[in-house]
């Protein structure tokens, strides 16, 4: 099996008596938490109930500013790669299903990722909201505002591994439609 991360969208964020009544599907990812679901998760970040798993191990945050900043990101990135046509298709195919599966709120499932390994899954998960995802943003906003050409150069180079994940409207974990819907 493949450990992966999970990005969902949805207008309320989980509680540990409740998920949200509607869930779309955004993104899996193989292996890690990429560059892509950090940055859609940078803006309004809060640890939250996993929808998936038994603890706290989701991570919410602001949909709409998160997007904005990923699609920032691409524009920085895409500045060098104007002749690479899978870049263009992978940014084209990334914004058209952010813009279709829009809600008040991304929600990253972490749980197949953070049991890696012997480390406390919940811990883990603060770790990746306090530190991990601030860092990348700050990097990331640094690099738009023209401050770490370095950085953005190394995300170039790399740029599949970063935001060539799996687009989707079903993904391995999917929730089903509630019934007023």
């Amino acid at each position: 099996m493949a450990n992966r991360s999970y990005l969902y969208s949805a207008d309320s964020v989980p509680s540990d008596a409740d998920i949200p009544q509607r869930i779309r599907c955004i993104s899996e990812h193989n292996g890690d938490i990429p560059l892509a679901h950090k940055l859609l998760v940078g803006r309004g970040t809060t640890v939250v109930p996993s929808m998936i798993w038994n603890h706290p191990i989701g991570i919410a945050a602001d949909y709409a500013d998160g997007a904005a900043l990923l699609r920032d990101v691409l524009s920085a990135v895409g500045n060098g790669l104007e002749d690479d046509a899978e870049f263009a298709e992978c940014v084209a195919r990334t914004t058209a299903h952010l813009e279709k599966q829009e809600a008040k709120h991304f929600l990253l499932e972490t749980g197949e990722i953070v049991s890696m390994t012997d480390d406390d899954p919940a811990e883990s998960v603060r770790r990746l909201a306090s530190e991990d995802v601030p860092e990348a943003v700050a990097l990331a906003e640094a690099a738009i505002a023209g401050r770490n050409d370095a950085w953005l150069a190394s995300v170039r180079a790399d740029w599949q591994r970063h935001f060539a994940s799996f687009y989707a409207d079903a993904l391995y974990f999917s929730f089903p439609e509630s019934a007023d819907h």
